[in-house]
């Protein structure tokens, strides 16, 4: 059982400071400073609200790019035990890295050494047939440091942006759970293999598209990988594009690979290679 820890989590997505504030909490340990960067898309949804809106006014925030000349100082007055970082992009420097007691830890939602890198749900993408996390020790380098856990699950059966999300949630959550005493015992955690490594970079315009003439389960994994941290993915149907906010099995039907068998309210039913899917728009 680890004592109370005073902990400083650094995060720009609200889902990422959900996974630390969530654990801290139900394991007894303080938050005692959210870093964050500016708002206005780095990496994530440019157009989702600052991270400081939906946090506890009684926690501190500090929000500035300035890792060495302000984080630092700041971080270092606090006497932290621990620095746990979740969906923050930018590289920590050693100035930070070296001030907590227990060193600093990264939440990847992907099985390091694969996935390296700001995209790790393109493992998905192409075609994983799991959901995978990691906790590693932070290094200068993004996503290298040794590993402290890892956990890993089938993917959802509700196989959309918010269920996936979900499962990082969970797997991370138990990731902590293992990585953490590790830390505080001073383990140093298991070298990634560099032969193993592959990267993770972000989606082209060009994959954010869905080809509707591919099977129903690779139409289905695409479009909830696009859709991790907002709507993404998208298909285009008689000349029209449309944003596709979820994707689910439809009654078998009729009809060429790509085309629509049927349209509703909220979006379309189209063939696919193999099945029918019912595509619901996003709206507006």
């Amino acid at each position: 059982m680890v004592s109370m820890l005073r902990i400083v989590t650094l995060n720009t997505f609200q889902a990422g400071y959900r996974v630390v504030s969530e654990w801290a909490a139900s394991n007894g340990h303080e938050l005692v400073l959210l870093v964050t960067l500016p708002s206005g898309g780095e990496r994530y949804d440019a157009t989702a609200p600052p991270l400081v809106a939906s946090v506890p006014p009684e926690l501190d925030v500090l929000v500035t790019k300035k890792l060495r000349g302000v984080a630092a100082p700041v971080i270092e007055a606090l006497e932290p035990d621990l620095i746990i970082s979740a969906a923050f992009p930018r590289l920590i420097p050693d100035e930070v890295l070296k001030i907590p007691r227990y060193g600093a830890l990264n939440c990847h939602p992907s099985p390091l050494p694969a996935g390296r890198g700001p995209n790790p749900q393109r493992l998905i993408y192409e075609g994983a047939d799991e959901v995978a996390a990691s906790v590693h020790r932070t290094e200068p380098g993004f996503d290298t440091g040794a590993v402290l856990a890892q956990r890993s699950m089938p993917l959802p059966a509700d196989l959309n942006g918010g269920p996936l999300m979900e499962s990082w949630r969970t797997l991370l959550t138990a990731c902590l759970d293992e990585a953490v005493p590790r830390a505080v015992a001073g383990d140093r955690g298991d070298l990634q293999d560099p032969s193993k490594v592959t990267e993770a970079p972000a989606f082209t315009p060009e994959e954010h598209v869905l080809d509707l003439t591919e099977p129903a389960a690779v139409v289905r994994r695409k479009a909830a990988a696009l859709n991790i941290t907002a709507v993404r993915a998208r298909v285009l149907l008689d000349g029209a594009e449309y944003l596709v906010a979820r994707t689910d099995p439809a009654e078998a039907a009729a009809g060429k690979p790509g085309s629509v068998v049927a349209s509703h309210p909220d979006g379309f039913t189209v063939r696919t290679a193999d099945a029918a899917l019912r595509l619901t728009a996003a709206r507006s």
